[in-house]
């Protein structure tokens, strides 16, 4: 016991405070709970919209400083319209503009249902060079019963107005290509070339309206 004393006692400053090497696995038994300034890591749900034949879908309450990433996942996202494109852009003035420049960089990987083709490819058509235009985030999405994208997108320190907006999204969606249909993996990463902060961010096709489930969360 006198060991175990001594070791404890070792991690405890002159001031009283534990050092993180005295919280192991086996220093504290039937914990049921933490005190709420505690931070235990995880996913905090903001909100949730849906769309429903919508145009589009924007975010203008919830991106703050409480947290430093916030990510966005989208569920079976289903256009109206054949073969468009599912995007996002950035507003610093609470929605009133979506207009942030932004430099990005994109690519994907595919391979057909048949597994005759399969490539990994850069999307030139999908980067951005300091353009205010919306990012994809998928490239063509079929509109058939059946056809959706999924996916989400991390975006960091929305906030912060020292550095620029930094973002990763990742996308899954079915690409029908006359009678050759794909399973594409689109992979898409940028910032938003501001240091003023991000308070708002709208997602829509490139073109028509669109059905499907966006959620929000902060990242603890």
């Amino acid at each position: 016991m006198g060991s175990i004393t001594r070791s404890f006692a070792n991690n405890i400053t002159t001031s009283g405070i534990l050092l993180p090497a005295s919280l192991t696995n086996n220093s504290i038994a039937n914990v049921t709970s933490y005190n709420a300034s505690v931070a235990t890591g995880g996913m905090v749900l903001i909100s949730s919209q849906t769309a429903s034949n919508s145009a589009s879908i924007s975010f203008t309450s919830g991106i703050n400083s409480t947290y430093k990433e916030y990510q966005f996942y989208f569920i079976d996202i289903h256009p109206r319209t054949d073969a468009v494109n599912f995007t996002f852009n950035l507003s610093t003035d609470s929605g009133s503009n979506y207009n942030v420049t932004k430099t990005t960089t994109a690519f994907l990987a595919e391979v057909t249902q048949s597994g005759t083709f399969s490539g990994l490819n850069y999307q030139t058509a999908s980067d951005l060079a300091q353009s205010t235009s919306d990012q994809r985030i998928t490239t063509n999405i079929g509109n058939a019963s059946s056809e959706s994208a999924v996916g989400y997108m991390s975006l960091f320190n929305p906030a912060s107005t020292t550095y620029v907006k930094h973002f990763i999204s990742t996308s899954q969606f079915y690409f029908p290509d006359a009678s050759v249909d794909f399973t594409m993996n689109m992979f898409v990463a940028g910032y938003g070339n501001t240091t003023s902060a991000i308070n708002a961010v709208r997602f829509q096709m490139s073109s028509g309206n669109f059905d499907g489930t966006i959620l929000l969360y902060g990242i603890v």
